[in-house]
């Protein structure tokens, strides 16, 4: 025993001389010691972020990052992901003497829409659309712009013939050509999306799932990208889908991106959706979240209006002036206008609006062929910080109030209900009315015949009270558990639809419908839905009777109303 406790100190002795001579022993377990005290105090930071996202988002969730990441949370958002060819755009901005490149190209079925940056590079004229068929230097086709507008920064091209891919770049006499860009397709395509900081969730519209009208699809068949360059997918993240329907993904936003928004808001990044499973591919997307402004709860100021509009519109400028003058003296206080390829001279009537009569237009551009769904609930969001009740009707229809009540009157009254959330207001389908011309004085007293029964309604919600996934068809929303919609009797209140006017105005009308799910009246399909004109058919051609048609009841109420109250007694003209 006395033998081993002398071996021991003797042990302990030369150990403590080692100790102090700087042995490599004692050298490569100090290193082992502090590498392993370094990694739990990296494996404890991580823990401490992920629970910060875990108590920010309210559910169990952390960002999927693929590999790569040394940091996923923090370095999820960072400057070491590789230059996209956006970036390489602006990286040669200077190229042109004021910056000026093409951000991004997208087709349609009958145009090539530009979209430019930066947006205050003023009008251009006699700019030209410049393709590149193939690689031939000679391969190029040269030609004129169809539209351009300086205030959305939008060219619009014409689609070249037998070219289903190429490259396309603009020129004009005062500035050299741009670098040509491959559009991307309009039907396979995240478009918009929106960060809703109520939940810290972002909405995502997006074309090419052709999810089904009116129904909740599966939401753990998809996932959300976000990132730079979805060609490089190990530099981006993904996240949890909360609902899917029809065009409308609502998703998870990762804690990263939500630091981004308050330390970096100018630079989002793209946005899109995919299939789960191995090799999916996300959508391709120009979609970069906007952020519409919602203070906390605490802070969070009264609404301003009590009652805006949300409309999606194409080339019905002639007729906006009748619609919003009427629908502003009776109480709508801001309008919200999607522009959906218009090339008529909306801008200035816009402009004129408020420049004669001070009223509150907001003027969207709102490219997408067949989304007004999604339109809409876009809309939905933007009018939610500002507006206590939302109308969603189209330029054709007007509010009336047969028994003389006032619309502020009528929404005050449901205002007291918190759990009502929506008005559905009935709908009276009026035709030509014997006319062959469309009427000077405007449609309201031009228009006096209709159809007897009501064909549908139409909806003014809170949009607070929306169900998340956004859902709406005809003009009317999907609420929230426990929320209520109301069916408004008609003697308080019904609405003018001026459907079926004179042949000409018919015919461009239904031309391209901006609905996502109701055809085009010259496409074979669905051909007798409420939203095709019964018995007409599917052919361009004016029946003889058409000026006489769709007239079963002499409705003249709203007529005799704008003609007492809105002519003006001096000089006896309507003030549109």
């Amino acid at each position: 025993m006395r033998g081993r406790r002398a071996d021991d100190a003797s042990m302990k002795d030369r150990r403590r001389r080692d100790g102090g001579g700087g042995g490599k022993f004692s050298r490569s377990s100090s290193s082992f010691t502090f590498s392993f005290a370094l990694f739990l105090l990296c494996v404890a930071l991580c823990s401490v972020v992920a629970l910060s996202t875990f108590r920010l988002i309210g559910v169990s969730f952390r960002p999927v990052l693929l590999p790569t990441w040394r940091n996923p949370t923090m370095n999820a958002i960072s400057g070491e992901y590789p230059l996209s060819r956006r970036d390489l755009r602006a990286s040669n901005s200077n190229l042109t003497p004021a910056g000026l490149r093409i951000e991004e190209a997208v087709t349609f079925p009958d145009f090539v829409l530009l979209f430019l940056k930066p947006q205050s590079y003023g009008a251009i004229a006699n700019l030209r659309c410049i393709y590149f068929l193939s690689q031939s230097a000679e391969s190029h086709l040269s030609l004129p712009a169809l539209s351009s507008s300086s205030a959305s920064s939008c060219v619009r091209c014409p689609l070249p013939l037998k070219a289903d891919v190429f490259n396309i770049s603009l020129s004009e006499t005062s500035l050299p050509q741009l670098p040509p860009i491959l559009p991307l397709r309009s039907d396979h395509l995240a478009y918009a999306s929106v960060l809703d900081t109520r939940d810290n969730t972002t909405v995502i519209f997006a074309k090419g799932h052709n999810l089904r009208a009116a129904r909740l699809s599966n939401p753990n068949s998809f996932e959300c990208i976000f990132g730079w360059d979805f060609s490089h997918p190990k530099f981006s993240l993904s996240s949890e889908v909360l609902s899917a329907a029809q065009e409308i993904f609502r998703c998870r936003t990762p804690l990263s991106i939500l630091q981004r928004r308050h330390n970096s808001p100018s630079i989002f990044p793209f946005v899109s959706v995919r299939f789960k499973g191995h090799g999916s591919i996300p959508l391709p997307s120009i979609a970069r979240p906007e952020t519409f402004s919602s203070p906390p709860m605490p802070k969070r100021p009264p609404k301003a209006h009590l009652m805006c509009v949300c409309t999606m519109l194409r080339n019905q400028a002639r007729f906006l002036q009748e619609w919003i003058i009427y629908h502003s003296r009776i109480g709508v206080e801001r309008w919200f206008i999607y522009d959906n390829n218009s090339d008529d001279d909306l801008e200035q009537v816009v402009q004129g609006l408020f420049t004669q009569w001070r009223i509150m237009i907001s003027l969207h551009e709102w490219p997408w062929l067949k989304t007004q769904e999604a339109g809409f609930a876009h809309c939905a969001l933007r009018a939610r910080e500002s507006c206590k009740w939302v109308g969603f009707i189209d330029v054709d229809e007007f509010l009336y109030f047969p028994s003389n009540f006032k619309l502020h009157d009528v929404l005050r009254n449901y205002s007291r209900s918190p759990s009502i959330a929506e008005l559905r207001t009935t709908c009276h389908s009026f035709g030509p009315s014997g006319r062959k011309t469309a009427p000077p004085e405007g449609v309201m007293v031009g228009y006096s015949c209709r159809i007897s029964p009501p064909e549908r309604h139409k909806s003014i919600i809170r949009p607070e009270a929306l169900n998340p996934s956004l859902i709406n068809v005809v003009h009317h929303f999907h609420l929230k558990d426990g929320m209520k919609f109301v069916n408004m009797d008609v003697r308080v209140m019904v609405i003018n639809h001026y459907k079926y006017q004179v042949w000409e105005v018919f015919k461009e009308k239904f031309h391209r419908r901006v609905a996502t799910y109701v055809a085009d009246w010259q496409e074979d399909e669905n051909v007798g839905s409420k939203d095709r004109a019964p018995g007409l058919g599917t052919k361009a051609v004016e029946p003889s009777d058409w000026a006489n048609r769709f007239c079963e009841v002499n409705d003249t109420g709203l007529r005799n109303w704008v003609l007492q109250a809105f002519v003006d007694p001096n000089t006896g003209h309507l003030p549109w």
